[in-house]
């Protein structure tokens, strides 16, 4: 581990940024800031205003859009200056993390400090930072020409690639810190891999809830109002209502949360008695407490009717429970 102590740092650091920019997209979000600023430029945008001509300028850029005229035509410019600072602070983010990504890449490469494999990994995790990059604006000016809102499918597709990008780096790490050889375990990584994609499935119905607002929709538990399964989960559009329809989704997203406990159960009472290496062992109470941890999270943000605290807090369990589940992987794996 010493040998590559740098390399470990520079691919935790990515981590670490990608979990910054998670927390305040959650709150760029959840404060309606993501239509703020309506131009994107690698350089430009880096510079925020600095002067009252500059602000001015870009409030009435800002004014042009249909978030302005047809919700928040009552802003005034320290409204404006509000959102403005949480959009212009994840994009700084994102240009930072570029930036700690490309130069230490680069200078790894000249002193011969990575291998094959990871040239090859790292070049992967830039094309996945570049197609980051692109999806976000992409998903942001599906609000600036007719509908005052992003794309829910756009949001998803950001979100869970933020996610997968974060996983993928974890993974890159992981054999540069941990040495020691793992006794796989086919039956356990199976049942980690299961679960793993219904995780994901998960973390996308959780940003087609949060592009929809959908959790608003019946702030109550365990009934949805006063119906375990309300008629308005079928009402509206059916073919699409469990993609679209803010009651549909919200429905499967309990749905979900419900299954993932479930199979969380059936895994722990099928490895209880298996002869396991400690580190696998604790990488599967990691996930299953963490489990335990987001499904309440994900019930008093519910009924609170999305606090912003909670809201983020529980994003960000989401995040840590992929993360689990990537590290459990690893250890079951053989080699």
């Amino acid at each position: 581990m010493k040998e590559n102590k740098s390399v470990i740092l520079w691919l935790l650091s990515g981590c670490f940024l990608i979990l910054s920019m998670v927390v305040i997209g959650g709150i760029t979000r959840l404060t309606d800031s993501g239509l703020s600023m309506v131009d994107w430029s690698l350089v430009e945008g880096a510079i925020p205003p600095i002067n009252q001509t500059d602000w001015i300028e870009l409030f009435n850029k800002y004014k042009q859009t249909p978030e302005f005229q047809k919700i928040n035509s009552d802003y005034t410019l320290k409204d404006f200056k509000f959102i403005f600072f949480w959009e212009y602070l994840h994009r700084m983010i994102g240009r930072l993390l570029g930036v700690v990504f490309i130069f230490p890449f680069l200078y790894f490469l000249i002193k011969k400090r990575l291998n094959k494999k990871l040239i090859q990994q790292s070049l992967v995790l830039f094309s996945l930072g570049a197609l980051q990059a692109t999806i976000g604006w992409w998903m942001v000016k599906s609000g600036l020409v007719d509908r005052p809102d992003v794309s829910h499918y756009r949001l998803a597709v950001h979100l869970t690639t933020a996610f997968l990008t974060c996983s993928y780096t974890l993974w890159v790490a992981l054999p540069l810190i941990l040495k020691k050889k793992n006794i796989g375990n086919r039956k356990v990584l199976k049942y980690l891999m299961f679960l793993s994609l219904i995780v994901i499935i998960q973390i996308i119905y959780g940003a087609f809830v949060a592009g929809l607002k959908a959790g608003l929709a019946f702030p109550t538990w365990p009934k949805m109002g006063a119906e375990f399964i309300p008629k308005e989960v079928f009402s509206s559009n059916p073919q699409w209502n469990f993609l679209n329809g803010v009651f549909g989704v919200q429905f499967i997203h309990r749905i979900l949360a419900i299954i993932i406990v479930i199979i969380s159960i059936i895994i722990y009472y099928k490895t209880k008695f298996l002869k396991l290496q400690s580190i696998q062992k604790i990488s599967l109470k990691i996930i299953f407490s963490l489990i335990l941890i987001q499904f309440v999270l994900g019930v008093f943000t519910l009924i609170y009717s999305v606090p912003i605290l909670l809201a983020i807090l529980h994003q960000l369990g989401a995040f840590f429970l992929l993360l689990s589940i990537v590290y459990a992987l690893f250890v079951f794996k053989s080699g």
